[in-house]
């Protein structure tokens, strides 16, 4: 029998090649990105005692972008100590994780779009991840933990048939609730008092992150990046308001999907979701504060359906796993609008439109509504903000500068100060 001998460069040339390799540590979960040209053929398994997850990727060379996977961990990686890559055997490059924990691995492969080529994704994910809602009041005093606050609540409202009078806390304190039931031939002065402190809770989404970088300005400036530095601005002016908190949907530079924004949200039974961006339209000229809100009859303008889209697909750039995705609770986040939402966020949205025009001159004088997926969350006021059009190179000056930064969240915040002087938060049950 005759062997055919196949010229090594002939199957160098079916070789995948990668294009770049990067990592995403975050508290929540740490994502590996192995950009590539061609397709990947691979197996996986964990092994305990330590944790190590292996990964072999076959019929490939190891070459010097994969070796560089090493030098891109970060010592303060939350579930990575240690990468090691290598040629396994003649056909086989191995790598290996060495985890600080137990974790619950995915991995996908995602098919080129925008910039992107073909794209194998790895995210750690732990074992047993934390509560969001515990996180948020670990921070806080103890007798504000939710749990306590609606038992509280609810026997308010059973004592007074509903009725609730609600008074301003002393500076520095969160809002009391005082109820008041006057029992038969009890003195005036003798009235019994429930006390309950109502904390709200505003939840803070600050678009892209990871692997989708949002707009990009024409000075090389990422939309992700500076919608981050405004909202942790944001937070800051909100946590000092007496009885006020926020929560971040994402606290550094990793991809969160749209649902999950949305369903983190509802897990600290937020009472205003808002979302923060600084996003690019087709003519540079473009330019101004904008505020939207859902809508459920099609876009408002040209430009919000455009935008809307555009942010939409954000999923698929930043590299969503379908396969993971709860499909019932999409269907939910992406169906069940209500609308009593859309008009407690039409109501949001003015509030925080008229301060945004009192220190950025505005895109349209009202609040645009149009198909925007992590608006739709059914039990809670949600909008989007475009800070500016980072596509507009003076507007893209602005948005890097600090002093500028600062003055966009204070005026977001007061308008969301605005908005509660007028909407007081109702009694809220958690959810289950």
């Amino acid at each position: 029998m005759l062997l055919k001998l196949i010229p090594v460069g002939a199957f160098a040339a079916d070789l995948v090649k990668f294009v770049d390799v990067r990592l995403w540590p975050a508290d929540e979960y740490t994502r590996v990105t192995l950009e590539h040209a061609g397709a990947i053929k691979y197996k996986h398994f964990l092994i305990e005692n330590p944790w190590r997850m292996v990964i072999d990727l076959l019929d490939m060379r190891l070459d010097t972008t994969l070796k560089d996977l090493t030098s891109r961990l970060q010592a303060d990686d939350p579930f990575v100590q240690q990468i090691r890559v290598a040629q396994y055997d003649a056909n086989t490059v191995r790598l290996v994780f060495d985890l600080k924990t137990e974790v619950k691995p995915e991995i996908f492969t995602i098919e080129p779009i925008a910039e992107y080529k073909n794209r194998f994704v790895v995210d750690f994910y732990p074992k047993y991840p934390n509560d969001p809602l515990l996180a948020l009041l670990q921070k806080e005093d103890p007798m504000l933990r939710e749990d306590e606050i609606s038992r509280a609540l609810r026997l308010a409202e059973a004592e007074t048939n509903g009725t609730l009078k609600l008074e301003s806390g002393s500076a520095g304190s969160a809002p009391n609730t005082e109820v008041a039931k006057t029992e038969p031939n009890a003195p005036v002065n003798s009235k019994p008092k429930f006390e309950v402190r109502r904390m709200i809770t505003v939840a803070i989404d600050p678009g892209h992150g990871g692997e989708d970088p949002g707009a990009i300005g024409k000075g090389g400036t990422y939309e992700k990046n500076v919608v981050l530095a405004i909202s942790k601005r944001l937070k800051t002016e909100i946590d000092k308001m007496p009885g006020m908190r926020a929560m971040l949907t994402r606290n550094g530079d990793f991809f969160v999907p749209l649902n999950t924004r949305v369903k983190k949200a509802r897990s600290v039974n937020a009472d205003l979701f808002v979302s923060v961006h600084a996003d690019a339209f087709i003519r540079p000229t473009a330019g101004g504060s904008s505020v939207y809100v859902l809508s459920e009859r099609g876009a408002t303008s040209t430009a919000a359906k455009w935008i809307a889209n555009k942010e939409n697909a954000s999923d698929l750039i930043g590299g969503v796993n379908i396969k993971g995705t709860d499909a019932q609770l999409a269907k939910v986040l992406l169906d069940l609008s209500t609308t009593a939402q859309i008009n407690d966020s039409l109501k949001l949205g003015d509030a925080v439109l008229g301060n945004l025009g009192k220190v950025n001159r505005l895109h349209k004088p009202r609040v645009e509504q149009a198909g925007f997926a992590v608006l739709r969350a059914p039990d809670i006021p949600s909008i989007l903000i475009e800070t500016a059009f980072i596509s507009n190179p003076a507007e893209e000056k602005q948005l890097t500068n600090a002093a500028h930064q600062q003055k966009l969240a204070e005026a977001i915040a007061k308008g969301i100060a605005n908005y509660f002087a007028k909407n007081p938060p109702v009694a809220r049950t958690p959810l289950t």
